[in-house]
């Protein structure tokens, strides 16, 4: 998921560096920044992104920007809002990139690519279950959780394997061959982990998640 900056076009960089900077600006201004005024919510937030620095920066891989890690953008996503999710991914990439792992040229296309693709993904699944399933502890950690984690790691696959087979860095059957099926045992990986740490917070640290409010998901309980 680690894309090199000489592997495309130096124009797709340039048009990413200006999404991304969009991007970031609107996070910005949207984000609840009331959430950090708790010192243990900041402490949890900045707690994820050094976190996160160290895990995409355990990456598998046998080709450029074919790498794999996980994400962390659900569990971000969930604890503190598409906005302050984006903004503290965003840290992430640039930690990584400052580690080497990443070049700073492709810093905006590789942030946009992961945490824009995973986060999108997990707070349209939350959506979804907000408004059309009950108000029930399991369905919101199950779906949420585990299966949102892992579909969100999927659609980066799936994302960024047309998107390098439309753009003939690789072929389509060597990505779908080689490539995309991996994205199933990591999106497996992501789930458990997501869905494992959702559950602790929902249950010892609500205030810790933004999306959850344990008087609706407790009341009939």
């Amino acid at each position: 998921m680690n894309l090199p900056d000489n592997l495309l076009g130096e124009e797709w960089y340039w048009a990413a560096w200006a999404v991304w900077a969009l991007l970031f600006a609107r996070s910005v201004r949207m984000a609840d920044w009331s959430r950090l005024r708790d010192s243990s919510a900041l402490n949890v937030w900045a707690g994820m992104a050094v976190l996160l620095v160290l895990v995409w920066s355990l990456k598998a891989g046998v080709r450029p920007g074919l790498s794999l890690h996980l994400v962390g953008a659900t569990l971000f996503t969930l604890c503190f809002g598409r906005a302050l999710a984006f903004i503290g991914l965003s840290l992430v990439a640039a930690g990584v990139a400052l580690n080497g792992d990443i070049d700073p040229f492709a810093f905006a296309l590789n942030t946009l690519l992961t945490a824009g693709t995973g986060i999108w993904v997990s707070n349209r699944v939350y959506r979804l279950v907000d408004g059309h399933l009950p108000d029930n502890l399991f369905i919101y950690v199950f779906v949420n959780g585990f299966f949102g984690s892992a579909l969100a790691i999927c659609a980066i696959g799936g994302v960024l394997t047309i998107f390098l087979a439309a753009l003939g860095v690789y072929s389509w059957d060597y990505l779908a061959a080689e490539y995309l099926p991996y994205f199933l045992l990591l999106a497996f990986s992501e789930a458990w982990i997501s869905g494992m740490l959702l559950t602790l917070f929902v249950v010892y640290r609500p205030r810790w998640v933004a999306t959850f409010d344990d008087a609706r998901y407790l009341a009939n309980k």
